[in-house]
C-alpha cells in the first residue's frame, strides 16, 4: 500500500490545470502571470501542465519569479534515456516537472497505451522521482504498484460540459481509497460552479481541469471558488 507524505496531505485541495495541445509559450507565460498571484496565497497547490516543449522554460519562469506553482508533464516515455527517437524520457525533466500525468483517457484511447505500458511509465517517473497521476476511468481499473495519486475521469464527463455526479464521484474516490491508501482527484468537466460540490467533506483531494483551465480568469474563479 503507497504511503502518503505529510508534506502531500498539508498543501490539499491539489488543483491540476492540463492544457493538452494547446498554447503558445508566449501564451503559456501569460497565463502563469494571470494566475500567479492567486496561486501564491491558494491553501492548497496549483499544478500546471503544458506541453512538453514549454516545460523548461515555465520552470525557469517559476523559479526565478519564486511563485508557488508547481509543473507537471503531460506524459513521459515508457523507455529509459536512450535510442528512443521522439520520445522524452522521465529522467530528461527531472529537474523541471514534480508530477507527470500517466494514462489519461485520450492517450489510452488515441495511442493505444495498455496496462504493461502504463506501468512502466509509473516505474520510470518513480525512479526520476516524479509524482505519477495516475488516470483511471473506474473503480476497478489496475493501479501499477508505487501510485500515491490517482485521477479519476469517467469518460462521458471528458471535455463534453457533462460532469459526473458528485455523489457518485465521491463514491468512486471513496472505494480507491479502499482499494490503496491513494490521494484521489476528480477529473471531468470541472468548472467554478461544480468544484465545490466534489471536495466538499473531504472525499476527494483535488481536482483536474482541462478546457476550464485554458482560460486563466476561468481558472482563477475555480481556485477562487474553493478558497471560500
Amino acid at each position: 500500500m503507497p504511503r502518503r507524505s505529510q508534506s502531500m496531505l498539508d498543501n490539499l485541495p491539489l488543483i491540476v490545470a492540463n492544457f493538452k495541445a494547446n498554447k503558445t509559450w508566449d501564451e503559456v507565460a501569460s497565463w502563469i502571470q494571470s494566475v500567479a498571484p492567486k496561486a501564491q496565497t491558494f491553501p492548497g497547490t496549483v499544478v500546471i501542465s503544458p506541453s512538453m516543449p514549454f516545460i523548461s522554460e515555465a520552470s525557469q519562469k517559476i523559479k526565478d519569479q519564486s511563485l508557488k506553482i508547481k509543473l507537471a508533464s503531460q506524459d513521459i516515455s515508457k523507455f529509459e534515456q536512450g535510442a528512443a527517437t521522439g520520445e522524452v524520457a522521465a529522467s530528461q525533466i527531472k529537474d523541471l516537472a514534480a508530477y507527470t500525468l500517466i494514462g489519461h483517457s485520450e492517450r489510452r484511447q488515441n495511442f493505444g497505451e495498455d496496462d504493461k505500458i502504463l506501468a512502466l511509465k509509473v516505474q520510470n517517473a518513480i525512479s526520476a522521482h516524479i509524482e505519477p497521476i495516475f488516470c483511471v476511468q473506474g473503480g476497478d481499473s489496475p493501479v501499477p504498484q508505487g501510485v500515491k495519486i490517482i485521477a479519476y475521469e469517467p469518460l462521458f464527463a471528458i471535455g463534453t460540459g457533462n460532469p459526473d455526479d458528485p455523489a457518485n464521484a465521491k463514491s468512486m474516490g471513496q472505494k480507491l481509497k479502499t482499494n490503496g491508501n491513494y490521494l484521489v482527484l476528480y477529473g471531468g468537466s470541472v468548472t467554478a460552479q461544480n468544484i465545490k460540490s466534489f471536495l466538499k467533506k473531504g472525499l476527494l483531494d483535488g481536482v483536474l481541469v482541462g478546457t476550464a483551465s485554458l482560460d486563466p480568469q476561468s481558472f482563477l474563479k475555480i481556485i477562487e471558488a474553493v478558497s471560500k
